[in-house]
């Protein structure tokens, strides 16, 4: 080998490493914001990457995310997002979480944002319309609020008897539980119950509800659509059970976990339409011309095993109408 070509050679695998380098740090960022933990939102990520990765995206490999954990803490969210900004991430996404939404809009009008709600994102402000958002924001809806009366109707279902039922609202997200309230009053009203309004924003809150909801004599009890339940489902469940008291949840994984029934919306449906959005935005598309997306599919997902613990029979129609039975 001459000299000359073994210097040339020495050179550039003396230039790799910095090669390598530049393309990692080429690599977009998206910003996460969770409003659990890593472990509460682990049956929500699959869905978020199999999006991006239909997308062309492969977390470590064509894309880094940075993860922000609220903790079951609305308080930190608006932090959570001001940091994001500060890291000048290309998105920021926001799944399952309505005050994470709110709060990222309210940190930047430049970076795009995606969401994934259960309120109509244009009565909240968020879009000027579904068709057409228009500013930095677009994403999914669940109607999982709208959907919440037949929750109420279910419980009423499943214990004719019982005079009023319960519903489990978070304080610390008041567009939430102000939305809740008025649709949980209204099928209450209709069916002729009586509503009690229990709230919880800690953890510790919730001994207190179950207990009060056993002083009560409710025959059941709604958990509110708000994203610091849904990442204590497995909690909520044993609480549930240890209480005997009749509960429903927006999610699957509530009566997976052991709780009486579920019926909302698919959350991995909603989290895989979040990470498609977010990598279509990573090649160059804009979040106002990008429509809203609403989900057309609700299951209902029933826990047998959980009935005979509290010698509930589940009506035979109401079987039949379920998505899932878990024995």
């Amino acid at each position: 080998m001459r000299r000359r070509e073994f210097i040339t050679l020495l050179g550039g695998a003396a230039a790799w490493p910095i090669v390598a380098s530049a393309q990692q740090q080429a690599m977009p960022v998206i910003g996460y914001i969770g409003t659990g933990s890593p472990e509460s939102d682990a049956f929500r990520l699959p869905s978020f990457h199999r999006g991006l990765h239909e997308t062309g995206y492969v977390e470590g490999r064509s894309v880094t995310i940075e993860y922000r954990w609220a903790e079951g803490r609305n308080d930190r969210l608006p932090v959570l997002a001001a940091e994001l900004v500060r890291r000048q991430v290309a998105v920021i996404a926001v799944p399952a979480s309505t005050p994470g939404a709110l709060a990222a809009k309210a940190a930047t009008t430049t970076i795009p944002i995606v969401f994934y709600i259960g309120l109509d994102p244009v009565e909240l402000g968020l879009v000027a319309s579904l068709h057409r958002p228009g500013g930095n924001i677009t994403g999914v809806t669940g109607w999982n609020v709208t959907v919440g009366p037949k929750r109420l109707e279910l419980l009423h279902e499943v214990v004719p008897t019982a005079t009023s039922i319960a519903l489990l609202v978070n304080p610390t997200s008041p567009d939430l539980a102000g939305a809740d309230l008025k649709e949980q009053q209204g099928a209450a009203h209709t069916l002729g119950l009586g509503l009690h309004v229990l709230h919880a924003s800690t953890e510790r809150d919730f001994d207190a509800v179950f207990a009060r909801s056993v002083q009560l004599r409710v025959g059941g009890l709604v958990i509110g659509t708000d994203s610091f339940f849904n990442t204590r489902k497995e909690q909520l469940a044993a609480l549930s059970v240890h209480h005997r008291v009749p509960t429903i949840h927006q999610y699957r994984e509530f009566a997976a976990a052991g709780g009486l029934m579920s019926y909302g919306t698919d959350t991995s449906d909603l989290s895989h339409q979040v990470g498609v959005y977010a990598g279509r935005i990573l090649k160059g598309e804009k979040p106002a011309d990008m429509p809203v997306q609403q989900a057309t599919k609700v299951e209902l997902i029933i826990n047998l095993k959980t009935a005979k613990t509290f010698g509930i029979t589940f009506p035979l129609p109401l079987l039949g109408r379920a998505d899932e039975v878990i024995e």
